[in-house]
C-alpha cells in the first residue's frame, strides 16, 4: 500500500498527501483535504461555504449527523444556524426545497441518511434537489460518510456522484475499516481554505501515517468489495423477513424492505434491555450474534438495531439466517415468560 522505507508524514505532507490525491482521483475532484475527524471536515466545510456564499444557514435534515451527535457544534464553533426543509424520515424533496419559506446558503445532504435507515433517493429524486438548491442559488454539500457503498442503489461511478455537489465529505473508518480520519473533496480553492481552517480548529497533527495508512489499505481492500455487500444485504434483509414472519413474535419490521446499502434496520415491539438481554443468550448459548446493539426509539415499547453486511456476512446463507432468527426468537420468548 506504501513505501514503508519512504518518508511518513510531518504536518500533512508525505503519505497523508498521497492520501489526499488518491481520494481526489476516486472522487473526480480537484483536490482534497485529510481530517482527523469528519466532524471537523463538515464544520470547516459549511464555514467556508458560509463566507462564500454570504449566509451562514444551512438546510439539513433534522435527523442528520451534526443535529444529533455533535453537541451543537455548528452554532457554538462556527456561527452557523440550521433549518429544516422537512421532518419526514427520508432526505427532502425538490418540491419542499423549492418551497422552503427561507433562504439558505448551503443544502447538506447525507448520502445515506442514518438515522432513518441509511435510506437514499433515487438517482433522478437527487439530481432534482441539487438543482432545486442551485435554482435557490444555495451550493450543496455531500456528508458522504457512507459515500463509498452509494453507487450500487445510483447505479453510478463516485466521480458522477460526487459530480453533483459543490464539496463532499468522506469517511474512512465507516466502511472502509481504518482507524480514523476523514476528507473533504471539491474545487481546489475550497481545499486550500479548508486546509487553513483546519489548522486554526486544531486538525493539523504532527504525524498520522498509521491513520493515513490504514485508510490507503481500506481504500485498496474494502472499496472494491463493497458492491458484493450491498447485494448481499439484500440476500440477509429478506432472509430475516421470512424467519420473523415465521417467528411467532407479534410482529416486525426490516427498514427499507430493500436495503439501499449494505446496511439497514430491524424494528421489534420490545425494550430495548430486553432485545439486548437476548441477543447475549443468543451468542453464550449458540455461538452466533444476530445483532448487536438495540436502541429505544421514540415509541414506547418499540426498538430498532442497525445491520451492517460486511466481509463475515457473506458467509450467512439465507438459511444461516432464518435459523439465527428462529433461535433469537426462542429466547426473547423465554426471558418474557421469567
Amino acid at each position: 500500500m506504501y513505501d514503508l522505507d519512504s518518508w511518513s508524514d510531518l504536518y500533512g505532507d508525505g503519505i497523508v498527501t498521497d492520501l489526499e490525491q488518491r481520494v481526489a482521483e476516486l472522487l473526480g475532484t480537484e483536490d482534497a483535504a485529510y481530517f482527523p475527524t469528519g466532524t471537523m471536515a463538515q464544520q470547516v466545510a459549511l464555514r467556508c461555504w458560509a463566507g462564500r456564499t454570504g449566509n451562514a444557514t444551512v438546510a439539513l435534515h433534522p435527523l442528520a449527523h451534526p443535529e444529533l451527535h455533535e453537541r451543537g457544534a455548528f452554532p457554538a464553533l462556527s456561527g452557523l444556524r440550521t433549518v429544516h426543509a422537512t421532518t419526514r424520515r427520508r432526505l427532502p424533496t425538490a418540491a419542499e426545497i423549492e418551497g422552503f419559506e427561507e433562504p439558505f446558503g448551503t443544502l447538506m445532504l447525507e448520502l445515506p441518511l442514518r438515522e432513518a435507515g441509511f435510506v437514499l433517493p433515487s438517482w433522478e429524486e437527487l439530481e432534482a434537489v441539487v438543482e432545486a438548491a442551485g435554482e435557490r442559488d444555495a451550493v450543496v454539500h455531500f456528508d458522504g460518510a457512507r459515500l463509498w457503498e452509494c453507487a450500487p442503489h445510483f447505479g453510478r461511478t463516485l466521480p458522477e456522484i460526487a459530480a453533483l455537489a459543490d464539496s463532499v465529505y468522506v469517511s474512512f473508518y465507516k466502511s472502509l475499516d481504518a482507524l480514523s480520519g476523514a476528507a473533504l473533496a471539491g474545487p481546489a480553492s475550497l481545499v486550500d481554505e479548508a486546509r487553513a481552517w483546519r489548522h486554526r480548529y486544531g486538525g493539523l497533527l504532527s504525524q498520522q501515517f498509521p491513520a493515513a495508512l490504514s485508510a490507503l489499505v481500506g481504500l485498496a481492500r474494502e472499496l472494491p468489495r463493497l458492491p458484493g455487500y450491498v447485494a448481499h444485504a439484500k440476500v440477509v434483509a429478506a432472509a430475516l423477513r421470512e424467519g420473523f414472519a415465521g417467528s411467532g413474535l407479534p410482529w416486525a419490521r426490516v427498514h427499507p424492505g430493500q436495503p439501499h446499502t449494505h446496511q439497514f434496520q430491524v424494528w421489534l415491539p420490545y425494550g430495548a434491555e430486553l432485545l439486548e438481554e437476548a441477543s447475549v443468550r443468543q451468542a453464550e448459548e449458540t455461538g452466533v450474534a444476530l445483532f448487536r446493539r438495540w436502541f429505544d426509539s421514540e415509541v414506547p415499547d418499540v426498538s430498532l438495531s442497525e445491520v451492517t453486511v460486511s466481509a463475515p456476512g457473506l458467509e450467512w446463507t439465507a438459511r444461516d439466517v432464518r435459523d439465527a432468527v428462529a433461535d433469537f426468537a426462542r429466547l426473547l420468548r423465554a426471558l418474557e415468560a421469567e
